[in-house]
């Protein structure tokens, strides 16, 4: 008989059930959040919670637990040298299910599955990157000798070309995704 056995099947055979929930703990150790169904997110809370505690305790035997379930080392070691610390004067309670509503196409109710404890990312290097690309470019000699070989230079680049038209009427190109949407459309959708 089955008493007492009630879990969250998903739908799927054992092991593919398995599989799933593994799949959706490492995703929510790497990226700290995710976007998932709410079956999907109370399915994996109680192995994420476990992992967690496995990190807090931080022993040989609980991280040879921890690989058993995520199955790379460098997993575990992000769980056991960043999540787990940050968890230290928790006893409980380590993620949170945020709702979202529904999904569009099959109306299942989509939640934000993260930490309570969320690292906050440092700014993009892109960005840094960026901004000294532009103050070289920005800096202007003060000498006037170099002011006009600049000016020159400019006037140079930017001449247009003799077989050129000197109007170019250029139609701004269509995004990509911007185009299918249109050709998926209809009236009554509210995107």
């Amino acid at each position: 008989m089955r008493h007492a056995k009630k879990r969250l099947q998903l739908g799927r055979f054992t092991s593919w059930h398995k599989a799933t929930i593994r799949s959706l703990a490492r995703n929510v150790i790497v990226n700290q959040s995710i976007k998932t169904t709410s079956s999907r997110a109370k399915a994996s809370r109680q192995m994420i919670e476990h992992l967690i505690s496995l990190a807090k305790a931080n022993t040989l035997f609980a991280r040879r637990q921890a690989q058993k379930i995520l199955g790379e080392h460098k997993l575990v070691a992000l769980l056991f040298n960043e999540i787990g610390p940050r968890f230290s004067k928790r006893s409980s309670g380590f993620t949170r299910i945020i709702s979202l509503g529904k999904r569009r196409g099959d109306d299942a109710e989509m939640v934000i599955f993260e930490l309570t404890e969320i690292k906050k990312k440092e700014v993009k290097k892109a960005k840094a990157v960026k901004e000294a690309k532009s103050q070289p470019a920005q800096a202007v000699d003060e000498t006037v000798e170099g002011k006009i070989v600049k000016e020159e230079a400019f006037e140079k680049k930017h001449e247009p070309a003799l077989n050129e038209p000197l109007t170019k009427d250029k139609k701004p190109q269509k995004k990509f995704i911007g185009g299918i949407r249109s050709i998926f459309r209809k009236k009554s959708d509210s995107l």
